[in-house]
């Protein structure tokens, strides 16, 4: 027996999930050989629960189930119980929230899984109550009929030939690749995503599908707005224009603090469940942006400053790095920290009509639209028809809400906080800094106006301005100093607190490539390229794997589990093999010796079949497979300093895929470049695109053709929208 057997080991883990349970009466284990080993030597099931920080329904479970003695006894006594954090172990949470879903229907958290001693499942669920109701089995209850099946050998004999079936459908489903390849995609794929989308959209109150729960869909807005610019097809605008809206009016939306929620409960866009996680708050205002450009409705615009400015106070280590979770409880109660009643509106804003209209407009009144008589905030009334109700002109009200959201939000910071997981993931923090890099290309250093609320101290130095490109630097110093390893050329997971865990996975390599690209496109430091191409070509080492024609989510020397697993389709976070694709094909223009082209080509020919067959639920590899097909925009700029009115320009105008590609000026300052990069020549993308005279000059190219070199902007970028139009 191991040395850890018979006793709670997750007070030696950094990540604040295992931590919350390391009081528990449950001997948990953390994921481990240790923990394997035990499993085997005493020839028990392994019970595994798989959750986060910020999960509500984990914390129910844990209170109900994993604080009580009596279920702890029966749990310790017939099994080995592993807790995983499910944003330090993507690869084990995809693995068995596949089969919960390939055998329920559903998956989510908590995921409560039974396992061989070899790691195989054989039953899956999600939270089970203590007590039995509304159908689901009481967890005390089921744990005592799985330990005495498992005891009595002809019911193990079954339960492990299910374990055998089960696991070879997991093989099937994430790990295989067809036989034989189809052909690579062409444009038609995003065609057929755009009308799936549409088809799927929920015309009355904005997102997709006609029931609750609402999800954000960042990916499939963006891939709507893409469709609206190459083809100004106006239903996919319509689409798209109604999630944003979705999204920024209900509950969703945190109106006094900015920032999003994780998702909605009901069809109307209401109530949230009320955690709010990194990588939302990352690929939601990157979604808010392009329906800036898209539509030049300042609105988005200024979801995007609010939600950066959340980021930048609640969610951001003191050197930069930005954390994983906020929690949606506080003292206990889902919420509390977030809703109101009218009295405590009124008790908050010094002016009693000030009060009054905060109410009307944000619908606060008794009763509520959430538990125990209060309400979360949601745009109920606009400002002309407050501006008609108070006799008041519409800048005043405005004046008056943005006053009184000033005094709900100090009234708000005397609450309880809700708790805040403090990892620092690379990948999300990749998700983070590609959000900022756009940023900074459509706002650019903005001035913290009126139209966005920022928070206290958040307006910069003192000069009126906001550095997203500085924030978005910050994020990636602290990444590659804590979690890059430049001698091994290898990136660890995510770091906390001193802690640094774990190797890191595709998701992790290719976000942070693609935060590192799209830095570079933003600023022009040929550092940022480097270290992109740093990544990508372990991607193209360890995660490639050219006799499948895929590449995986865990690397040739990962840990071994019961399937080596692939993410095609964007859930959460944006397709991890989708990412790579496109950021593989991108490179491809400045090191196309790299071979990193082929192996795009190669991933979407292989997965053809599936991406044909549903490509909306392949957001991320149907733009990739679009654009590889079609060829993308490239804005090459040669300039000692970029001008402001170019900048100016180039923010406003939507350019969605577009490849940003900077160089110096001269040939000459080019060299210095390219011994930077490692390369013996100018890639193709810089080759001969010297500045005209020394005046700063573009060069742009569409569908394989290219504009001749321009020092007017405007005249470069109307030879893009007219090769549209044509």
């Amino acid at each position: 027996m191991t040395d850890n057997a018979g006793r709670n080991r997750l007070d030696a883990e950094e990540s604040p999930y295992l931590r919350q349970h390391a009081d528990n009466p449950v001997h948990w284990q953390p994921w481990d050989s240790d923990a394997l080993d035990e499993a085997q030597e005493r020839e028990v099931p392994i019970f595994l629960s798989v959750g986060y920080s910020a999960c509500h329904w984990c914390h129910v479970m844990a209170e109900e189930s994993f604080e009580d003695e009596r279920t702890a006894e029966i749990l310790n006594e017939n099994f080995v119980p592993i807790k995983v954090d499910r944003e330090e172990r993507p690869d084990l949470d995809r693995i068995y929230q596949t089969i919960c879903q390939l055998t329920t229907g559903r998956g989510g958290w908590p995921l409560s899984v039974w396992l061989t001693p070899e790691g195989k499942p054989f039953y899956v669920g999600t939270y089970f109550p203590n007590e039995s109701r509304q159908g689901m089995p009481a967890f005390p209850q089921l744990l005592r009929d799985i330990a005495h099946s498992w005891a009595d050998p002809e019911q193990r004999s079954e339960m492990e030939n299910r374990a055998q079936q089960w696991t070879a459908a997991l093989t099937d489903q994430l790990e295989s690749t067809p036989d034989a390849p189809g052909e690579t995609p062409d444009e038609s794929v995003l065609d057929d995503a755009v009308s799936a989308a549409i088809r799927s959209a929920d015309r009355e109150y904005g997102g997709f599908g006609t029931g609750g729960p609402k999800f954000p869909q960042p990916g499939r807005v963006e891939l709507l707005l893409q469709s609206y610019a190459d083809s100004g097809r106006e239903q996919a605008l319509d689409v798209a224009v109604g999630s944003l809206d979705a999204m920024a009016t209900g509950g969703l939306y945190d109106h006094v603090g900015g920032g999003f929620h994780r998702y909605c409960t009901d069809r109307k866009w209401v109530v949230p469940h009320f955690e709010k996680m990194l990588y939302d708050n990352a690929e939601i205002p990157k979604a808010m942006l392009s329906g800036y450009q898209a539509t030049g409705e300042d609105r988005y615009a200024a979801l995007a400053r609010e939600t950066f400015a959340f980021v930048d106070r609640e969610l951001t280590h003191s050197d930069g790095g930005a954390f994983s979770t906020l929690d949606a409880r506080s003292e206990g109660d889902e919420g509390k920290f977030y809703v109101w009643t009218p009295s405590q509106v009124h008790d908050a804003v010094a002016d009693e009509t000030t009060a009054a209209i905060f109410c009307d407009r944000f619908g606060v009144e008794e009763g509520g639209n959430f538990e125990g008589g209060r309400t979360v905030l949601t745009v109920s009334k606009p400002v002309e028809a407050l501006a008609d109700d108070y006799d008041l002109a519409v800048q005043d009200v405005e004046s008056r809400l943005a006053e009184a959201r000033e005094q709900v939000f100090a009234a708000r910071a005397e609450r309880v906080r809700p708790a805040r997981d403090e990892k620092v993931l690379a990948a999300w923090n990749g998700l983070l800094i590609s959000a900022l890099a756009r940023g900074e290309r459509v706002l650019g250093p903005t001035d913290a106006g009126d139209d966005a609320w920022l928070g206290p101290d958040e307006s910069g130095e003192g000069d009126g301005t906001v550095d997203y490109a500085g924030q978005a630097e910050a994020a990636l110093s602290f990444v590659r100093e804590h979690l890059w390893d430049a001698e091994t050329e290898r990136l660890s997971r995510r770091y906390a607190d001193g802690d640094v865990k774990g190797a890191g996975f595709l998701e992790d390599y290719a976000f942070l490539a693609r935060a590192a690209f799209d830095l570079y496109g933003a600023t022009g430091d040929v550092s940022h390229l480097a270290f992109a191409l740093d990544l990508a070509r372990v991607i193209a080492d360890e995660f490639w794997d050219p006799a499948e024609g895929t590449i995986y989510f865990t690397p040739d020397d990962g840990e071994p589990l019961v399937a080596r697993p692939q993410e095609l389709t964007d859930q959460s976070t944006p397709s991890s093999l989708g990412v790579a694709v496109g950021l593989l094909a991108d490179l491809d223009h400045f090191v196309p010796h790299a071979e990193f082209g082929d192996i795009a080509d190669r991933v979407l020919a292989t997965h053809s079949t599936k991406l044909s067959g549903s490509p909306m639920e392949h957001v991320s590899l149907a733009l990739a497979a679009a654009k590889r097909a079609t060829g993308s925009v490239e804005v090459t700029v040669a300039a000692e300093t970029v001008p402001d009115a170019w900048r100016e320009r180039l923010a406003e105008t939507y350019l969605p895929g577009a490849v940003f590609a900077p160089r110096p000026a001269t040939d000459a300052e080019l060299a210095d470049w390219l011994d930077t990069l490692g390369l013996d020549e100018a890639p193709p993308i810089w080759a001969g695109r010297e500045a005209t005279e020394g005046e700063p000059t573009v060069y742009v190219c569409e569908n394989f053709t290219c504009s001749p070199p321009q020092t007017d902007i405007d005249a470069a970028l109307d030879w893009v929208a007219q090769g549209r139009e044509d």
